[in-house]
């Protein structure tokens, strides 16, 4: 596409994106309206808007362009499918969503309710899958038809990768790409005899030449990097030199890659290996949401510390608080908070209770401890006693979300190495974990839990653990 039309397409969505959300907000705006009975749709319209709101609304405005940019909305889709990016969008409108919550606190915004919420999020999503899904339908049916809007590409490789590859591109026109040429110096594989008539096959050596008299807008490399590593330079120095985009086929790579990225360091490049997510954007909005999030918990649960430090000065002697080490991000040691819920001196008296153990793996639980006071059960029946960890949230810490901190103790005893990858995130008050059973989890399915958060991390999960958190609090679900 020339980069004229590129740019004007993608200013399109992005303004699209933009009236959407207005209009959804206008339209949650008036539902609320209407639902307080406050006057006819002549009255709503003639609402006025403080200087105020409207910096506050631009300010809201900006943080979603950042949020759907961040979320991948304004990539080419020619190689993902309408779910991937259904997937996306989802995820972009929810964190919008979620600011938009936050931002309703902080700024005590009376207007926004459950009510508000959900009939924003719920236009946001349909405006923006249905936009989506009709301009991808017509450039598919402009490129499949017509021609028109394709990107020439040349595949390096003869092998099965590179022939699956290349019947996927001929069987679906509507990506959007024209196959010109194969890159090897033999064809390796049978396949359709047909794709070798009518495609040329040009010699590694003779690629430069073949991209310098050519249209070729892409390479796609289907070469395993284990038999193939002196090519690879060969040709993506030859790519680059030219400015042409070059692709690799991810699963020939002759390491198990969980993600990568390019990075600079002074005059160096390097490639970044790296589980979790890297996505500095979102890491910020999660960060964003601890602060904003524990901030309002303290403030409104402030009553239940009060009452909380009461009753355990009142029944129990000793402090209030239990202060432990545990092993945070990176194996780093801090010190966490909970209200005291064991008699003074308990973690010396653990020695003599390790014969009674009932958890699996490193861990210490017994369901029937005799350290816990009559309070203190009642503290960990309803996880009261977690609230002080919101200020190692605050500290930077711990997260809302993430693995559970475990205690140095428990950490010695490990005996796998894949379990330290739970170390590579911050740690959090609640998770996978805690919503799916806690105690009654085994250790070794506790950490492929957490692996699992890792792994599949994004801001709207933190959300939806995060509801989940609050009924598996009320029902005790595996508390001890």
């Amino acid at each position: 596409m020339h980069p004229v039309r590129r740019r004007f397409l993608l200013r399109s969505f992005q303004l699209a994106d933009i009236l959407i959300v207005i209009f959804s907000f206008g339209l949650a705006t008036f539902a609320v309206h209407s639902e307080l009975g406050v006057g006819s749709l002549e009255d709503f319209l003639a609402i006025r808007i403080s200087l105020k709101n409207a910096i506050l609304f631009g300010g809201l405005l900006l943080t979603w362009h950042v949020i759907f940019s961040m979320c991948g909305l304004y990539y080419s889709r020619r190689l993902s499918s309408r779910w991937i990016e259904a997937l996306d969008v989802s995820k972009a409108v929810t964190l919008s969503t979620a600011i938009l919550y936050v931002a309703s606190l902080l700024f005590n915004m009376i207007l926004i309710n459950p009510l508000f919420l959900a009939v924003f999020w719920i236009s946001s999503m349909i405006f923006m899958l249905l936009y989506r899904l009709l301009l991808r339908s017509f450039l598919a049916r402009v490129r499949g038809k017509y021609g028109r809007n394709l990107r020439k590409l040349v595949i390096v490789g003869t092998n099965k990768h590179a022939m699956r590859y290349a019947d996927t591109v001929l069987k679906k026109p509507g990506m959007g790409y024209e196959l010109t040429a194969f890159v090897d110096n033999q064809w390796h594989e049978a396949g359709d005899e047909s794709i070798k008539k009518r495609y040329p096959l040009i010699p590694v050596d003779d690629l430069s030449e073949y991209l310098r008299d050519n249209v070729v807008d892409e390479v796609i490399i289907c070469l395993p990097v284990k038999h193939y590593h002196h090519v690879y330079s060969q040709i993506i120095d030859v790519c680059v030199e030219q400015g042409i985009i070059v692709r690799i086929l991810a699963d020939l790579f002759f390491i198990s890659l969980a993600k990568s990225r390019i990075e600079q360091f002074g005059n160096d490049t390097f490639i970044s290996l790296y589980t979790g997510n890297m996505n500095t954007g979102l890491l910020a909005i999660k960060r964003l949401m601890d602060v904003g999030l524990s901030t309002v918990l303290i403030l409104v649960l402030l009553p239940v510390f009060l009452a909380a430090a009461i009753a355990i000065k009142i029944t129990s002697p000793g402090p209030i608080f239990f202060v432990q080490e545990r092993v945070g991000i990176n194996k780093r040691l801090f010190r966490l908070y909970k209200f005291r819920t064991m008699v003074p001196g308990a973690e010396k008296m653990q020695k003599d209770l390790e014969k009674f153990n009932e958890a699996s793996g490193p861990v210490f639980k017994i369901k029937n401890d005799p350290r816990i006071t009559p309070i203190g059960k009642f503290l960990r029946r309803t996880s009261i006693d977690e609230l002080p960890q919101l200020f190692n949230v605050l500290k930077g810490d711990m997260s809302l979300v993430g693995p559970r901190p475990l205690p140095v103790r428990d950490y010695m005893e490990f005996d796998k190495l894949w379990f330290n990858r739970r170390f590579s995130v911050r740690p959090g008050i609640t998770g996978l974990w805690q919503i799916n059973g806690r105690s009654e989890i085994a250790f070794e399915k506790w950490i492929e839990m957490d692996l699992r958060y890792i792994d599949q991390w994004s801001p709207m999960l933190d959300l939806m653990i995060l509801f989940k958190t609050i009924p598996a609090v009320f029902k005790g679900r595996g508390a001890v």
